[in-house]
């Protein structure tokens, strides 16, 4: 017997995340969400204590750090988690990351 309706190949759930991102209406607000929520994981446990806050302000991301250490840290960083984050949320959501104390 066969069932023409399962020969579709499981897709990962990231990649159906993807094809739902681009139906909805209010898709930036919904990757600024997305963004947010990945930052512990992007960049790492201990960064992540150290950040107070996070903001958007159009498409940039402010982040407020706890002292001035952490400020120059993620300025250092803040193009390579620029990139990790785009590319887990998918197309150029973020242009630049701003870290203030």
């Amino acid at each position: 017997m066969s069932y023409s309706g399962y020969n579709n190949k499981p897709k990962s759930l990231d990649s159906l995340l993807k094809e739902f991102m681009k139906r909805i209406p209010r898709r930036r607000e919904m990757k600024h969400g997305m963004a947010m929520h990945l930052w512990p994981e992007i960049v790492g446990e201990r960064v992540s204590r150290a950040t107070r806050n996070l903001t958007f302000e159009g498409d940039r991301l402010i982040v407020k750090v706890e002292n001035e250490a952490w400020r120059n840290e993620l300025h250092m960083n803040r193009f390579a988690i620029k990139k990790k984050l785009n590319s887990r949320v998918g197309g150029n959501t973020i242009k630049e990351i701003i870290v203030r104390c």
